[in-house]
């Protein structure tokens, strides 16, 4: 929590000489996770999923946006539609730190300065880098491996907003992160000592989704392009 505080700060401080929209908020939802252990559900919430976000609104129809969200990663076999999972009956679940940073399209004019209501859908993309915990499978149980290690992902998000009071907006999101990494369920270690106890689909890179709720404060300047 430190190091959002720290980032969230000092993004503040970068922009605050310049006219333009700041808006700093907090994420809440849930996250699952779609790899080799599990279920396959796209969007299936299982574990909480809590953050902080700071977006540069740069015009009414993007914006400049930064992320820090905490999960625990939760993958169970029994619950997912494949009969050989099932039977498998693993279970993982990893501790998780996400940065990420990119831009965020709006669909429609998103003009703080307007003195109405307004409303849009909203795409987001960017990069991400991921901490998690390595680990791998033995004997079908989960074993950690006392060290962590960084993965980099795209984020993929759909999300609506609306400023409901004042300064007060409220949004809604689905977010799917494709990540550079096969073993975040511990499918996949890397020790090329831990080969034999590497399974399930080695083509394919893991994926994991936040569904949620943003609520976000703006404060700031007015933007150049509300002056005529």
């Amino acid at each position: 929590m430190r190091y959002l505080v720290i980032i969230i700060l000092t993004f503040i401080s970068f922009h605050s000489s310049h006219a333009q929209i700041n808006e700093l908020g907090i994420f809440v939802g849930g996250s699952n996770f779609i790899g080799d252990v599990g279920a396959t559900n796209y969007i299936s919430p299982n574990q909480l999923a809590v953050g902080g976000l700071y977006k540069w609104n740069r015009s009414p129809r993007h914006s400049y946006r930064i992320s820090v969200i905490f999960t625990d990663l939760k993958g169970e076999d029994i619950k997912s539609n494949d009969p050989r999972r099932q039977q498998r009956n693993y279970s993982f679940t990893n501790q998780m730190i996400e940065i990420s940073a990119g831009m965020e399209f709006t669909f429609l004019d998103f003009n703080l300065h307007s003195g109405k209501k307004v409303s849009t859908p909203y795409l987001y993309s960017g990069i991400t880098v991921s901490n998690m915990e390595d680990s791998f499978f033995q004997n079908g149980i989960q074993t950690a491996q006392n060290s962590s290690s960084w993965a980099f992902g795209i984020p993929m998000v759909l999300g609506f907003k609306t400023n409901i009071l004042g300064n007060i907006i409220l949004g809604f999101e689905v977010g799917a992160r494709y990540t550079f990494s096969d073993n975040i369920d511990g499918s996949y270690p890397e020790d090329s000592l831990l080969q034999p106890n590497r399974f399930g689909n080695q083509n394919n890179n893991d994926w994991y989704t936040f569904t949620g709720l943003t609520l976000t404060y703006t404060f700031g300047k007015n933007p150049c392009y509300c002056i005529n």
